[in-house]
């Protein structure tokens, strides 16, 4: 049986572009049933339904908490009942409570190589740091932000001539090649979590792997 996939964005949706491309070809291991975003007018909503998936709005600006919000946001995704709750671009920080439910099944896509550039503004912070390389990372979700269990990261060199612009775009490709990857050997069950690293069972060709900068098996 295929393993439900929920996705939770906050804008464009160029994550969930790259998941649904990869779902069409077969390759993603499952299926995205539902994707929740918390802007009513985030774009990924309408990419969403244009691909018969569900896409549901959930204003976070309607809770007077944060709690709150946490708590309705629970209730929809528990509804499709998913094997995996994917952060496609979900600029929320989720509460303790809320990550703890999901423990082990929620995943983030960063745009850093973490634990370099947690939090927001990751682009312009290596650029202003002089940084030769820097890229994106997958990881398991944990209550510390950005802190979770790394899956995997791609890299990407940092240029003379780079603004903030320029390095989100070529860090942007790497995002849509890394994330389905990661979703797909979770659904294949070949994620195993040691701790604070995780093992990534039956890699089995060199090229996918350096490319990938994934931990060995």
């Amino acid at each position: 049986m295929a393993k439900r996939i929920t996705v939770l964005l906050s804008g464009r949706g160029t994550n969930l572009a790259a998941l649904l491309a990869t779902m069409g070809k077969g390759a993603l291991g499952g299926e995205i049933n539902r994707v929740i975003a918390n802007v009513p007018d985030a774009p990924g909503l309408a990419l969403a339904r244009a691909h018969g998936v569900e896409a549901i709005a959930l204003d976070h600006r309607k809770f007077p908490a944060r709690d709150a919000f946490d708590a309705e946001l629970a209730l929809v995704i528990d509804a499709a009942r998913p094997d995996v709750v994917v952060m496609a671009g979900f600029m929320r920080v989720l509460g303790e409570a809320f990550v703890r439910r999901y423990a082990d099944r929620l995943i983030n896509v960063h745009p850093s190589l973490l634990p370099l550039y947690p939090g927001l503004h990751t682009h312009r912070r290596a650029l202003a740091d002089g940084a030769r390389v820097h890229g994106c990372t997958v990881h398991f979700v944990t209550p510390e932000v950005d802190g979770g269990p790394i899956i995997a990261q791609a890299a990407v060199p940092v240029f003379d001539n780079d603004d903030e612009a320029s390095l989100a775009s070529r860090v942007l490709v790497q995002e849509h090649m890394l994330l389905p990857a990661a979703v797909r050997w979770f659904c294949e069950g070949r994620l195993v979590i040691a701790g604070r690293q995780v093992r990534v069972n039956g890699v089995a060709q060199a090229a996918e792997s350096a490319a990938l900068r994934v931990p060995p098996a």
